[in-house]
Parts: structure tokens; C-alpha cells; sequence
């Protein structure tokens, strides 16, 4: 019963190298959606329900119930599963379930991308330059030099595609439509990580609503931002670890 690691924008399985060296169990498996660390297929359209129907299959594929967790918009992703496909899934964790609150309203860089022109120019500058300029930008960001040099690595033009048709495609009140099925979630255990310095995905109360609707517990990580899991590696393995001991003994 392997635990699955998702990330999310614009980063590829590297966000998690720091969390996952601080896990006791080895069977773990990284997961880069389309477009964030791993090829766009042929005919891949980069919305909501291409990245569910991805993650669905390659979850399917390994054969056994997963402890499922997802960052940013990999956390999007799994909570979506969660509803969709309990039956893949043992647990999920997600620090993303405030975007499926009704009130949610998309943070600044998402309404550039969702702007046609300016997410354009938006993306470019995110992702533009050499190889040492991204891994500089992203070390700002994330905190580690290393990861972001593995992060900025995986970055390219299909990153920025990934980008601007994701979002445009899920301009609200999509998320929010999206988020009317929480209650399906239920049917596994679920853990909304909520990083209390994060606002990309809503104020704390959006979080705990969106929990509360999908059946999930709370786990807040107090003073940790949208990185969290480079930023306090040694906390976050331990907030999981503690999670799926619960499970397993329930």
C-alpha cells in the first residue's frame, strides 16, 4: 500500500525530497501531473478533468489502495479523486481544499494567467531565463537552493502551457461548482494540511470548511508557508506519519 506524493505549480516530484527522506517507510512514489515535471501526452488537454482522469489511471495502475497527498494543485487534484474514486484510495491528504470553498476567489498570479495577454507575459517571466536565473527565482521561493535547482530543471515551455490553459479553464465559479461533491470525499479517511502562512489557496476558514464538508480532519501547520513541506520537512513527515499510524490502527 504505497503512499503517493503529488505536486503542483510550476514544480515537478523534487518538492518532496526533503519530506520523503524523513519518512520510515520506503514504499513511496512521486507523481508529477502533465505540464508540472513530467511530459504533456498527445492529446492531454491540461483541464480539471484530463488531470483527474490521469490521476485516476495511474493510481488504478499500481493495483492496491493508496495513502494519496497533493500540494497546490496537486492537492486540487486529489481531493478530486477523493470524490470521484474513493476505491483507489486508503487515505488522502491535501493542503488545497480552501478552493473548493464557495467563497473562494483565485489569487493574484491565478487572474493573470486566466487574463489572455498578461498571463502570457505573467508565465514568461515565472519561467523565462537560463537555468541559473529560474533556480535563483525558485530558491527565493522554496527556501533550498538544491530543490530549487531540481525544480527549475523541470521547468520548460510545457510548464507554461500547463499553466495558462489549466487556469483558464477553471475560472470560478468553477472550483466552487467542483466543490458541491466534498461530501464523497468522506468515504476514505482525509487530512487537510493547512499552512497557516499560505493564502494562495483562501484564508484558514475556507480550509476548514471545505474539510468539514469532505469529512477530513484538520492538521494545522503553524508559522509554515506554501512550501511547507521544504521548509519543515521533519514536521510535515511526522503530521503524515501520525495520520496513516491512525488509519492503520483504526
Amino acid at each position: 500500500m504505497p503512499a503517493v506524493f503529488l505536486n503542483g505549480n510550476p514544480e515537478s516530484g523534487a518538492i518532496w525530497d526533503l519530506l520523503r527522506a524523513e519518512l520510515a517507510r520506503e514504499d513511496v512514489v512521486s507523481l508529477s501531473p502533465p505540464g508540472f515535471g513530467a511530459p504533456i501526452p498527445d492529446g492531454f488537454g491540461c483541464t480539471m478533468p484530463d488531470y483527474r482522469d490521469w490521476l485516476i489511471a495511474e493510481l488504478a495502475e499500481l493495483g492496491e489502495p493508496v495513502d494519496l497527498v497533493g500540494h497546490d494543485l496537486g492537492g486540487a487534484f486529489t481531493a478530486v479523486v477523493a470524490m470521484a474514486r474513493p476505491d483507489l484510495l486508503r487515505t488522502w491528504a491535501s493542503d488545497a481544499l480552501g478552493v473548493f470553498d464557495p467563497d473562494y476567489v483565485w489569487h493574484h498570479l491565478a487572474q493573470q494567467w486566466q487574463t489572455p495577454g498578461v498571463g502570457e507575459d505573467s508565465v514568461a517571466e515565472l519561467l523565462g531565463g537560463t537555468l541559473e536565473e529560474r533556480t535563483e527565482a525558485m530558491a527565493a521561493r522554496v527556501t533550498d537552493r538544491p530543490v530549487a535547482a531540481r525544480l527549475a530543471a523541470a521547468q520548460g515551455p510545457e510548464t507554461s502551457r500547463a499553466i495558462l490553459t489549466f487556469y483558464r479553464s477553471a475560472v470560478q465559479p468553477f472550483m466552487a461548482d467542483l466543490g458541491q461533491g466534498l461530501s464523497a470525499a468522506a468515504a476514505r479517511p482525509g487530512l487537510a494540511l493547512v499552512a497557516t502562512d499560505d493564502h494562495l489557496g483562501g484564508p484558514q476558514d475556507m480550509h476548514r470548511r471545505s474539510a468539514t464538508r469532505a469529512g477530513a480532519q484538520v492538521a494545522p501547520l503553524d508559522g509554515a508557508g506554501h512550501w511547507w513541506m521544504v521548509q519543515d520537512p521533519v514536521r510535515s513527515a511526522r503530521v503524515l506519519t501520525s495520520f496513516w499510524a491512525e488509519q492503520a490502527d483504526s
